[in-house]
């Protein structure tokens, strides 16, 4: 009966250990997804502007739209460059 017991306290362990691994391996899954998510939303803002800017006829408005895009290529490679470091 004893052993019955030290193999429950083994079996427990490593459960304990997969239990602490998961969720850091979980976390950088999660993290990974809203990168890409984020990633995802920002080229298709970069489209959209793009597409405003091929349009766009006032010197005003095209100015604000470059600036517009200028910023989102910032944001996009800075978010590109975070599964470098990563």
């Amino acid at each position: 009966m004893a052993r019955g017991w030290e193999s429950k306290g083994v079996a427990d362990q490593i459960e304990e250990g997969q239990q602490v691994v998961a969720p850091s391996s979980a976390s950088a899954t999660a993290k990974e997804r809203d990168r890409k998510t984020r990633l995802e939303s920002l080229r298709l803002s970069r489209a959209r502007v793009l597409d405003q800017l091929e349009k766009a006829r006032q010197p005003a408005h095209r100015d604000m739209l470059l600036k517009g895009l200028a910023s989102i290529e910032q944001q996009i490679e800075a978010v590109s460059s975070e599964t470098d470091e990563g």
